[in-house]
C-alpha cells in the first residue's frame, strides 16, 4: 500500500489496521477454508459430494473477486472441473487452466459483459440433472452479468446503469430494476441451471449480506417485482431520462406480459445452495484484531453503515468526538465502520464516495484535534480512479490551503481524486481482488 504525503503516525496505524481488515477477506484464505476434496469426497461448507455420482462439474462466476476464488477452485479441483466461465472487472483477471476468464465494464456494462454473460448462459443451459455447477460471486456481479431486454439495445442497458448509479439510489433498488431487465439476475440463472445442481459461493458486498441484493441475487428467490422496479425509476425522478424500451419492459412487466423473477418457494430452488462464504462483519474483526495489536482500544461500531456520503461524514465526526469527550473511554481508541455509502453526482469531477467522504470529513475535522479518518473500498478501487480512498485529520484542510488547494471547490465539483491527488492522503492498494464493500477505521486520542 502506498500512502501519500503521510508523516502521521496515526494515519500509517490507520492504514495497516485496513490492510489487515482485507487481508483477512483474500479468496486464497475464504476458498480453502469451505472447500475440500479427499479422495473422491468433495466438501463445501456444509455440504458433502461424492464424485462417483456427478457427471460433470461447471464453474461460471462473476465479479471482482471471482477469478482468484476460481484460481483456488481450480487447486482442489483440477482437471475435474469439465468446463467454467468468469467474468471479472478490467484489471481483475487471472490466468486459469480450466476455467475461462473475461474482463469486462464495471461499474457501466459493456460489449464484452454481454458477451461474457451468454457464454455463461450457455453453460448454465447444457447442465443436466447428475451435474454439480458451482456458483463463483463477489461484488460487481450485478454490472459484469448484463442481458439486453426484448426491445432494447446495449446502449439502452449502458445508458440505464449510468443513471442507476449516478441517481442516489441504494444498491437493493439499483438492483429491484436490475434484476427485471435481465435473464439471469433475480434467481433466473438458477431457473437456467435446474435440474442440476447449483451451489453458490459468495463474497458479500451488499450491507446486512442480503443473498438477493448480492450481485442482483441470480441463484436466489427474488422478493422484489416489476413494479417495484418502476417505482424505483419514478421515486429518483429517471421516467423521463431512461430509454423508452427500457420503460416499455418494466411497465408490460407490470402488466404481467413479461415473466416475473422466480420467488420463494419455486422449485427450481430445490437443489440450490447459497453459501456466504466473506463479509465485511469478517474484516472489520481482523481489522479490530489489528488495532489491538497496536495497543490501541477498538470498536466495531456498524458494519452496514449506509446512506448519504455527506450525512454519514457529519455521523462519524459526531460519533468519534463523543468517544473524545467521554472521559471513561480508554484512549487511543479505534471506531470501525463498514458499509457503503452513496452519493449523487452534480460536479464532473473525478473520484469515488470514499475520497468524498474523507474530504467531507476532513472540512468537517478542521479545528478538531486528535482524530484521524481513513475511508476505502477492500477492493481497492473508488470509483472511476486507482486510489482506494484516503485519509485526513486536523492536518489535512490547513495544509492544503497553505497550498492554495481549496477544498470547498474540489467538493462542489465532486473532485476529490484531484484534491488529494494535489494535497497527499491517498490510499492506493492497486486491484485487492476482493471486495467486502468499504472500511472506515477513526481513530481518536
Amino acid at each position: 500500500m502506498q500512502m501519500e504525503n503521510d508523516n502521521m503516525n496515526f494515519r500509517e496505524i490507520a492504514g495497516q489496521i485496513f490492510l489487515a481488515g482485507v487481508e483477512s477477506v483474500l479468496p486464497s484464505r475464504l476458498i480453502t477454508n469451505e472447500m475440500s476434496l479427499k479422495d473422491n469426497s468433495l466438501k463445501i461448507g456444509h455440504l458433502s459430494f461424492s464424485l462417483e455420482t456427478i457427471d460433470n462439474i461447471y464453474v461460471i462466476g462473476a465479479g471482482k473477486a471471482s477469478a482468484m476464488m476460481g484460481a483456488e477452485v481450480e487447486k482442489i479441483l483440477g482437471n475435474r472441473i469439465t468446463e467454467g466461465h468468469i467474468v471479472v472487472k478490467y484489471g481483475y483477471a487471472c490466468k486459469l487452466k480450466y476455467i475461462v476468464v473475461s474482463e469486462a465494464g464495471h461499474p457501466i456494462p459493456d460489449t464484452n459483459g454481454f458477451r461474457a454473460t451468454r457464454e455463461i448462459l450457455g453453460i448454465a443451459e447444457i447442465a443436466n440433472w447428475n451435474d454439480l455447477v458451482i456458483c463463483l460471486l463477489s461484488g460487481g456481479g450485478s454490472s459484469l452479468l448484463p442481458d439486453i431486454p426484448d426491445g432494447c439495445s446495449p446502449k439502452d442497458m449502458i445508458e440505464v446503469s449510468d443513471l442507476l448509479i449516478n441517481s442516489g439510489a441504494c444498491i437493493s433498488e439499483i438492483n429491484a430494476v436490475r434484476k427485471h431487465l435481465s435473464v439471469v439476475k433475480g434467481g433466473q440463472l438458477a431457473r437456467v441451471v435446474y435440474p442440476a445442481t447449483l451451489v453458490n459461493l459468495i463474497l458479500s458486498d451488499v450491507p446486512g449480506d442480503p443473498f438477493d441484493v448480492i450481485a442482483s441475487g441470480p441463484t436466489v428467490p427474488d422478493p422484489t417485482t416489476f413494479l417495484q422496479a418502476l417505482t424505483v425509476l419514478e421515486t429518483f425522478g429517471l421516467t423521463r431520462s431512461v430509454p423508452r424500451g427500457i420503460l416499455t419492459f418494466l411497465k408490460e412487466g407490470v402488466e404481467e406480459k413479461r415473466s416475473e423473477t422466480p420467488k420463494p418457494g419455486d422449485p427450481v430452488f430445490d437443489k440450490t445452495f447459497n453459501i456466504l462464504i466473506g463479509s465485511n462483519r469478517m474484516a472489520l474483526e481482523a481489522a479490530k484484531s489489528k488495532a489491538l495489536e497496536f495497543n490501541i482500544n477498538a470498536v466495531i461500531v456498524d458494519d452496514q453503515l449506509q446512506g448519504d456520503t455527506t450525512t454519514v461524514a457529519e455521523y462519524l465526526v459526531e460519533t468519534s468526538v463523543k468517544f473524545k469527550s467521554d472521559k471513561n473511554e480508554v484512549k487511543p481508541v479505534c471506531l470501525l465502520f463498514g458499509g457503503e455509502t452513496t452519493v449523487k453526482m452534480t460536479g464532473k469531477g473525478a473520484g469515488g464516495r470514499n475520497q468524498h467522504l474523507a474530504l467531507l470529513s476532513a472540512i468537517l475535522l478542521r479545528n478538531i484535534r486528535g482524530i484521524t479518518i481513513l475511508s476505502a473500498g477492500t477492493d481497492g478501487n473508488d470509483g472511476p480512479t486507482s486510489a482506494a480512498g484516503a485519509v485526513v485529520d486536523s492536518y489535512t484542510v490547513p495544509a492544503a490551503l497553505s497550498k492554495k488547494i481549496d477544498p470547498e471547490k474540489y467538493i462542489t465539483e465532486f473532485d476529490s481524486f484531484h484534491f488529494f491527488k494535489k494535497a497527499g492522503g491517498h490510499i492506493i492498494t492497486g486491484p485487492t481482488m476482493t471486495n467486502v464493500m468499504d472500511i472506515i477505521v477513526v481513530i481518536v486520542e
